[in-house]
């Protein structure tokens, strides 16, 4: 139980508590509308940032941008101890290049972009066939959560590898 005065000199602080003693949602977040908790990734293509000679990492929608592309391509068995994650698509790129086989893989690129990637909200997923490239343009629009009014476009090409 919280007394009076301890609940009121916690209203001064950015991490206040509310009533029952538990941190409350909005003292999570600055006057400005900007949110205190931001995703970071390590950079998986290893390139080192000049000044540390560490590995880079990537944060926000630049993170959250090279999350959905490596689910995209990760086909299930290929992350250890974790079998069911992971889409059909490269099953999927060996049909005929069809306007219906676009729509297919556009459902398994939403699939497993709202099965495995809760930082992003899925607004719409655009396949085309590219015949004379042999291969799928899909185009993706999607909010990360944390910035609601940002509407970030995600363009792939993805083809069959032998």
């Amino acid at each position: 139980m919280v007394d009076s005065i301890e609940y009121e000199s916690s209203r001064t602080t950015p991490f206040g508590l509310n009533g029952e003693g538990l941190f409350d949602a909005e003292g999570n977040n600055f006057p400005d509308g900007r949110v205190v908790r931001e995703y970071a990734d390590l950079d998986l293509f290893f390139t080192r940032r000049p000044q540390t000679k560490d590995v880079n990492v990537l944060y926000n929608v630049t993170a959250v941008k090279r999350s959905i592309r490596n689910l995209v391509f990760l086909n299930f068995y290929e992350k250890p101890f974790n079998p069911e994650i992971g889409s059909n698509i490269r099953a999927t790129l060996f049909e005929p290049i069809t306007f219906l086989t676009a729509f297919v893989l556009a459902k398994h690129v939403e699939e497993v972009i709202t099965n495995f990637e809760p930082r992003a909200k899925v607004i719409s997923i655009d396949a085309k066939p590219d015949i004379d490239r042999n291969g799928y343009d899909v185009s993706l629009n999607f909010f990360v959560v944390n910035t609601p009014t940002e509407l970030v476009d995600l363009t792939l090409f993805l083809e069959r590898l032998r």
